[in-house]
């Protein structure tokens, strides 16, 4: 939410309180001595933060290494893809039969096939930190950057659920995690999350006449001089100039990034995944069918979303659009193969998308995007039709942010079951993460982080082998 309230003309003013609402994206909480130091970093050029944005596609509920990147059509037939395979752009390299654009695109991005979770529970640990602060990945970067760029006035972190971009969607899964998390953090920090109020720009506007616009702005002159005694900056000197920053912040078009209509319908059509969807044809016998619905129906808007975020100056959006790729068979789930239509032919197609539209844009070492979830599936097909939790190995698809292209790191067993060469686990996809956004030497030397932020964001090695310009 970020709006100002409109008191009842029939009341009298509204308390103080109400006069102000801002709420996940942070300008309340930012101090205006925290907001000078950072610009002035910028503008010294010892800014730790780097010209680059992630887009973090959370696979919830955990995707099969065979059915998606690693067949092993070798394997007898309860082991090897259920889908079959795929030829791709790398010759000897094939995926699952459901990724046949991701296969005629796989020169362009970058797999890890000896990748392990840790356990086989269901949870969002690739996207939490872990050790005390329990914040929200997008959350460790906010508190380097800011909850709002000084430079474009956007959100620093972002969290999109398919009510973002469809308002008739099913509310986000919180079952297993809260990945608005912002942990020990503060709530400043926390990711906005836009469609939460109901609506897809709603959460952005000014719900208030312009002749009530003075009142506020002698309120937020009010909070900031309280904070002016807290802080005792001496950059503080220049807060007059932030207050019509962050005034005129909440009057410009912010919300425009977060509009889709302002798009070209062409790349919106070429996004748009509900022709694949086809919720008709979802047998209603599972009830994860509305998740699949769902899925299908938003997961090309969401990550059009994200790069339009990306390209105006959010540093990191988390994108997941529900728990659809648990392929147990059972009374939940589908099978693999009929899963894997519900659920990999939109990423498919969605995924290829955001790599041909960032290629276009000429954005292919600014934008990074990750896709994993929080597991594997098990070497063995159950009697179903299905796979069921493994933790000791799991798909992991990185394209862009200036880590190379057309490389597959690692390999894995005959039964893909565990890694056959050095396991990379979740502190080293945190590490590649952290080490694309932030220069994490003037990381350590910036002034008031905590220092379990610092053991957060350098913790982990960077995944080996990733080739590029970092």
């Amino acid at each position: 939410m970020l709006s100002f309230c409109n008191p009842r003309p029939h009341r009298n003013p509204v308390a103080r309180r109400e006069f102000l609402r801002i709420g996940s994206l942070g300008l309340g909480g930012l101090s205006l001595g925290n907001l000078l130091q950072l610009r002035a970093q910028a503008e010294a050029g010892k800014s730790p933060l780097k010209d680059k944005s992630v887009v973090f596609l959370f696979m919830h509920g955990g995707p099969s290494q065979f059915e998606t990147f690693d067949p092993k059509m070798d394997a007898p037939s309860n082991i090897r893809s259920a889908t079959g395979e795929i030829a791709t752009s790398i010759p000897g390299v094939t995926f699952g039969g459901t990724f046949p654009q991701l296969a005629r695109r796989a020169d362009k991005f970058n797999l890890v096939r000896s990748f392990v979770t840790g356990d086989g529970n269901h949870d969002i640990k690739p996207v939490v930190s872990a050790g005390t602060l329990r914040a929200n990945m997008g959350s460790l970067y906010s508190r380097v950057a800011g909850p709002m760029r000084v430079d474009s006035s956007m959100p620093s972190n972002v969290a999109l659920f398919p009510r973002a971009v469809s308002p008739e969607a099913g509310p986000a899964i919180a079952n297993f995690g809260n990945f608005e998390s912002s942990g020990n953090l503060g709530t400043s920090y926390a990711p906005f999350v836009p469609g939460a109020g109901g609506g897809l720009q709603q959460d952005l506007k000014l719900h208030l006449p312009p002749t009530r616009l003075a009142d506020r702005q002698q309120l937020l002159t009010s909070l900031d001089s309280l904070k002016r005694l807290a802080d005792e900056d001496p950059n503080i000197a220049g807060s007059d100039a932030l207050q019509r920053q962050a005034f005129e912040t909440l009057l410009s078009g912010v919300s425009d990034a977060f509009d889709l209509s302002r798009e070209d319908p062409r790349l919106v059509e070429r996004y748009d995944t509900l022709p694949l969807a086809n919720p008709d044809r979802i047998d209603k016998k599972w009830n994860n069918h509305r998740h699949y619905a769902d899925h299908g129906a938003s997961i090309g808007k969401l990550l059009l979303l994200a790069r339009r975020l990306c390209e105006r100056g959010c540093g990191f959006v988390t994108v997941t659009t529900s728990f659809v790729w648990d392929m147990h068979a059972d009374v939940n789930n589908a099978p693999m193969r009929e899963g894997m239509g519900f659920v990999g032919a939109p990423f498919d197609h969605a995924v290829s998308a955001f790599i041909d539209d960032v290629e276009a844009r000429g954005l292919s070492d600014k934008i990074l995007l990750v896709c994993c979830g929080e597991m594997g599936r098990t070497p063995q097909i159950n009697n179903a039709g299905g796979r069921d939790h493994w933790g000791n190995l799991a798909p992991l698809l990185l394209y862009g942010g200036g880590l190379g292209a057309g490389q597959v790191i690692g390999q894995s067993a005959r039964d893909g079951g565990t890694p056959a060469t050095n396991a990379i686990g979740i502190p080293d996809l945190t590490a590649t993460i952290m080490h694309t956004l932030l220069d994490l030497d003037r990381v350590r030397v910036t002034d008031g982080l905590p220092r379990d932020l610092l053991t957060a964001v350098a913790a982990g090695t960077p995944i080996r082998g990733l080739s590029g310009r970092g």
